[in-house]
């Protein structure tokens, strides 16, 4: 992994290490075969807790192997003969067989019912649970009679065990040892936790205690790169070692000696695996052995740095797209703080793949011992017995495993949590005090979904000269900040900002930082986007600021991207959110500032698409440049599999048939700063015997040669790539977008001086519609142009042209400044309050009636540009088969003509344009009718009584020439009804005289 501690770009334990690298690379993504991969965190069920369901009505606890898996069931009995009144009985599935409840607790050594009884200890008179506890009883009799008696219990148990179709190897000792509850030693114990699983079942029944929900974080995990990595090690290293022992037999078979485990040990098993799997990015599954999961490893974005930090941070819950879903794809009260509920992508994902909020963090396994210091904090040890009464105590629950009891649960978890604030325990150990159920959870494995918030009675050690100085972890070493989980915080009073708190000072617990830290870091830096509709804030997070042109890296020289962007001059915003502020990455922005006018401009920005100023263009406005890699390898010379040495593929400059060679040197490479078009080829390959196996630019492929890159891989093949530039300034038809959603594609180039102009002589860069606003319900732009419009504008004092130097900046969503201070804010700059000002027409000079308001908006140039979608043929490379056009753009092919693209050029009355597009230069072909017997007729050579051979169409059932005509069809229509006639389906054809 990439800036990992045994990554070559770390800095630990390395001094003045510079590898000219990119400044804003966060690492945490992989490098396989030249491409970046990165992981996408994958959220899985938890299986440290018992699971309630409810259909049917079962308890449940999964362990880490799917083999594990204990459930206890409540249903009828559907052997019993009174059919008439069946009462429902528990049932225990363990190792694939169906064992009686009563049965399994005294096999587990419960010697009594009535010590069964006070192990379930079920609280209340429910006659529903008491009748099916007794008929839990009277199956267990049915089943074996003396089953109290000595080890009867245990011997039908090891019997129903052997006789599952895959027996264990272990004796039933060993069985409920290693997987009955693993986490606890003693069957005593075991018997305890089975009573726990039945009392919690039983009270679900009852309506006492909630049954799971799998939407809730709480009864998840996040795997990420070490669990998903480990996942796919553990099946190769399986694959290795099944390998490995096939190997040993084979050589013990001939009577050999064992040689040392390097010869039979094949790693590149593992390394290919996992090379294979980073790849497709087709994962192991987590408990299916033999299925694999897709979308587990993605391509990272490098459109610009925002992009790479998003995909960074991405969730995705499996679950099949086809069918229904549930909930799943609805926003859950515990994504609050973790997940941003606005950054989802529209579509098939939508819900299902989620960002995690800007101080969300995932939990990794702590592997200091805890156990010991509860029991410092009061927790007493369970008994392995069955004998002790629990009355009036408290559970206490470590990762799932019942390991202790406590006299005073809010004692003891007061004092876990003190412990936690002084360090003195693991700062990501997560602490839940039930008083329903009379609990306390205690977790600190991986996975868990944390967000940190202030504590209240721990802001006292903040001092109040210089604030800066405070670091997240020193925050999180004093107990001002905790890291709390979904469970914790059901038990915490949270204050949503100061404000809040100074109000009622006694009531909170706990603070959040600023709300709007609960958002992801796409829709956190968005200004005002607490005033948009969040569809398009949806728009901004997920699609526009993921495809704007900028920065993607700052070594641009030293990389070799198959294709990348980059904007000549990208700004700063004029605004200013808390999250960009507390990132110091001003590069998360991408894009400029300029001036937008928002008016209606002689019709060219109808439906969404803007007018820009020619001359602001000219200047560099939204300049940016495209850089296209070529790649190409060769067969080295050394190599063991190369075949004769005329057969070896090496760079060269050789005379080709397929393009033109006028820009390679003799080594077959371009020349820096040689001007290539379509046609030309950019990279030499030939062997020694002159085949040609250059690689020639596409079809509306062009650019001026960069650099040259020539080296070799790790399979040491020589490779090389070439570079081409290209400078694109905005065109007719690219798209543009401002940070709140609103797109639009570049209608019309204008003058600067047709554009109209205020009294202090700004004209626009850009016009967009005034229809945009209603229906979008975006007016956080508005807000935006006219925040900036007052920093951007100094304000004249009397006798002095100074700035006025405390203006609002900030644009933080849900603590924006109101309207009523944007407002004051322009008055005293010298505008309108509302940002209207009087502009005069451009070409007459004349004074407009209508104020137009206008301000600086932050835009940015989207990915999208018309020439690279650009798609015309006249005539071009047809399907040897059909005879038609081929589809791809690359390969001079044509554009899909449907049914309503038909009725559009009818209904135009272009049916002559429709007739020669799609028929006349498409496919069009003749065929031969015989007007008589309406078939097809072939161009034979035959002999007529004349004697001497003519070739010409002849009709085979007329067995005469006389009636045959000479028609245009597609060929498309001609091969169909030669398939057809092979098949032994023969067409009548009618045919009219024109």
């Amino acid at each position: 992994m990439v800036k990992s501690v045994l990554c070559n770009t770390s800095v630990q334990g390395k001094e003045n290490c510079n590898k000219g690298d990119c400044a804003f690379d966060q690492g945490g993504y992989f490098v396989i075969k030249g491409a970046e991969k990165v992981f996408i965190a994958q959220e899985q069920m938890c299986t440290k807790r018992l699971w309630i369901s409810n259909s049917p009505w079962t308890v449940s606890f999964r362990s880490e192997t799917k083999r594990n898996r204990f459930i206890v069931r409540l249903a009828e009995n559907l052997k019993s003969e009174d059919y008439k009144r069946r009462e429902k009985v528990l049932t225990v599935y363990f190792l694939s067989t169906e064992i009686p409840v009563w049965l399994m607790f005294f096999a587990l050594g419960v010697s009594s019912d009535k010590e069964a009884m006070d192990l379930i200890a079920f609280d209340g008179d429910d006659a529903n649970i008491t009748n099916s506890l007794i008929a839990s009883i009277h199956e267990a009799d049915a089943i074996c009679e003396a089953f109290r008696c000595g080890n009867n219990a245990l011997a039908y148990v090891e019997q129903q065990i052997k006789s599952t179709k895959f027996p264990p190897l272990e004796s039933v000792d060993d069985c409920l040892r290693l997987y009955l509850f693993p986490g606890l030693q003693g069957l005593k114990k075991k018997a305890r936790f089975l009573g726990y699983m039945v009392k919690c079942l039983l009270s679900a029944y009852a309506g006492k205690r909630n049954c799971e929900n799998r939407d809730s974080f709480r009864n998840k995990r996040i795997e990420l790169a070490g669990e998903l990595l480990e996942r796919e090690i553990r099946v190769h290293l399986a694959h290795a070692r099944r390998t490995m022992t096939k190997n040993m037999q084979k050589h013990l078979a001939g009577d050999g000696d064992l040689k040392p485990i390097e010869h039979y040990l094949d790693a590149s098993i593992i390394t290919n695996g996992l090379t294979r799997a980073f790849s497709t990015g087709a994962w192991s599954h987590p408990f299916r052995k033999m299925e694999r999961v897709s979308g587990v490893v993605a391509n990272l974005g490098r459109a610009n740095p925002l992009q790479t930090l998003i995909d960074l941070r991405r969730t995705r819950q499996q679950v099949l797209y086809t069918g229904k879903v549930g909930d799943a794809r609805y926003p859950h009260p515990s994504h609050w703080g973790r997940v941003c509920f606005l950054s989802t992508p529209d579509g098939e994902n939508c819900g299902l793949v989620k960002n995690m909020s800007l101080l969300g963090l995932v939990s990794t396994q702590t592997l200091e011992p805890v156990v010991e210091k509860l029991f410092d904090c009061g927790m007493e040890e369970l008994m392995d017995d069955t004998s002790t009464p629990l009355c009036g105590k408290h559970k206490v629950l470590f990762n799932g495993d019942w390991i202790g009891l406590c006299s005073d649960s809010e004692y003891f978890v007061a004092e876990l949590k003190s412990r936690r604030r002084r360090s003195e325990l693991p700062r990501e150990m997560e602490i839940k005090r039930d008083k329903d159920d009379n609990e306390v959870r205690i977790f600190t494995d991986a996975g868990r979904l944390l967000r940190p918030l202030l504590v209240v009675e721990n802001l006292h050690k903040l001092k109040q000269d210089k604030p800066k100085q405070y670091s997240f972890e020193h925050l999180l070493d004093q107990g001002i900040l905790e890291l709390i989980g979904i469970e914790e915080e059901e038990d915490c009073n949270t204050a949503w900002g100061i404000k809040q708190l100074l109000k009622e000072p006694n009531n909170y617990t706990h603070c959040e930082l600023d709300l709007s830290f609960l958002l992801g870091v796409s829709c956190a830096i968005v200004p005002f986007a607490n005033h948009d509709h969040g569809r398009r804030v949806l728009y901004q997070s997920q699609k526009h600021c993921q495809q704007a042109i900028g920065f993607s890296s700052t070594n641009p020289n030293t990389r070799c991207d198959t294709l990348s962007q980059q904007l000549f001059y990208p700004q700063k915003p004029l605004f200013k959110t808390l999250a960009s502020e507390c990132l110091k990455k001003e590069v998360l922005f991408n894009g400029q500032n300029a001036i937008v006018a928002v008016n209606v401009h002689l019709g060219y920005n109808q439906e969404d698409s803007i007018v820009m100023n020619k001359a602001s263009l000219e200047r560099g406005m939204f300049r940016s440049e495209q850089i296209r890699s070529y790649k190409s390898e060769v067969d080295s010379k050394d190599s063991e599999k190369r075949k004769k040495m005329d057969e070896v593929v090496q760079f060269g400059k050789t005379h080709s048939k397929i393009g033109k060679v006028d820009s390679l040197d003799d080594d077959g490479f371009p020349i820096i700063g040689a001007n290539m078009s379509t046609g030309d080829i950019v990279i030499g390959r030939c062997t020694e015997s002159g085949a040609d196996h250059s690689i020639k630019l596409k079809h509306t492929e062009r650019g001026i040669v960069q650099k040259v890159v020539l080296s070799s891989n790790d399979e040491g093949k020589n490779f090389a790539s070439v570079s081409l530039r290209q400078v694109r300034s905005p065109c007719l038809g690219d798209k543009f977008s401002s940070m709140h959603g609103q797109k639009g594609v570049l209608g019309y180039v204008e003058e600067q001086e047709n554009f109209p102009f205020t009294i202090q002589g700004i004209v626009p860069d850009i016009v967009i519609n005034p229809h945009a606003f209603p229906s979008r319900q975006t007016p956080g732009q508005l807000l935006e142009a006219a925040l900036s419009k007052g920093i951007a504008s100094p304000i004249q004092k009397e006798g002095s042209s100074a700035a006025y130097t405390k203006l609002t900046r900030h644009a933080t969503p849900f603590s924006t400044p109101s309207v009523s201070e944007i407002t004051e804010q322009l008055h005293r700059a010298g505008f309108s309050r509302w940002g209207n000002e009087r502009v005069y027409n451009g070409r007459t000079g004349e004074m407009m009636r209508s104020l137009i308001f206008m301000g600086p908006t932050f835009y940015q140039r989207l990915v999208h540009m018309s020439e690279d979608k650009v798609k015309f043929r006249n005539t071009g490379p047809v399907h040897p088969l059909t005879r038609q056009p081929v589809a791809d753009r690359k390969r001079f092919g044509g554009i899909k003509f449907g049914e309503m693209e038909r009725d559009c050029l009818i209904a135009h009355g272009a049916s002559a344009n429709l007739h020669e597009r799609l028929f006349t230069l498409s496919d069009s072909s003749q065929m031969h009718i015989c007007r008589k017997c309406k078939t097809y007729a072939n161009v034979i050579e035959r002999t007529p009584s004349s004697g001497r051979k003519i070739r010409g169409p002849y009709c085979r059932v007329c067995e005469s020439p006389d009636h045959v005509v000479r028609v245009y069809v597609p060929y498309g229509a001609k091969l169909l009804c030669q398939e057809l006639f092979s098949m032994g389906i023969t067409l009548n054809f009618d045919t009219k005289l024109c």
